[in-house]
């Protein structure tokens, strides 16, 4: 008699959808809140701005890289198990190699890193506020994530214990 199949369902959550699927819609009302809101800053002068110029640039250029590199490689690492989603596809393998070795959700540290280099390109406080917002969204999503992924996945556990969710070395 062959083994009964393993039901991989997640637990069912009414307030997130069986695979996370409000938190996806969440994500997408994060972004477009953060892309439609205005800059501002009561403090900014046009004398700060133009003293600032070259070190925003600067930080706005390497935050860029590091988000396309993080965003591009990630992406190309999970190929078919790429989804939006924060529950894992059923074929998935646990990917730990690559960018996946430098962070956990590279695809997160992304979005995380583009917004840090508007902020600091701009100086917006409004944007400043959304970047905290979506740092604990996406340190909520994640866990969920990987709550999911440990069940899948028995290396997961120390795969995380080794490698930092979003900012290499640091956290």
């Amino acid at each position: 008699m062959p083994p009964a199949p393993i039901d991989r369902a997640p637990p069912p959550a009414a307030w997130h959808g069986r695979r996370g699927e409000l938190l996806v819609v969440l994500q997408f009302v994060l972004f477009f809140a953060f892309a439609l809101t205005p800059r501002w800053n009561p403090w900014l002068t046009s004398d700060l701005l133009a003293a600032t110029t070259a070190p925003r640039l600067v930080i706005l250029a390497a935050c860029a890289l590091v988000a396309l590199a993080f965003g591009g490689l990630g992406s190309h690492a999970l190929r078919s198990y790429l989804t939006p989603l924060p529950y894992p596809v059923d074929h998935s393998r646990l990917v730990t190699s690559g960018v996946y070795a430098i962070v956990r959700h590279p695809l997160y540290s992304a979005l995380l890193f583009a917004a840090l280099g508007w902020v600091c390109y701009t100086l917006s406080l409004s944007h400043l506020a959304l970047l905290v917002v979506a740092f604990l969204f996406f340190d909520y999503k994640a866990g969920k994530e990987e709550g999911w992924l440990s069940e899948r996945h028995p290396g997961y556990q120390g795969y995380a214990a080794r490698v930092k969710k979003f900012v290499p070395f640091i956290y």
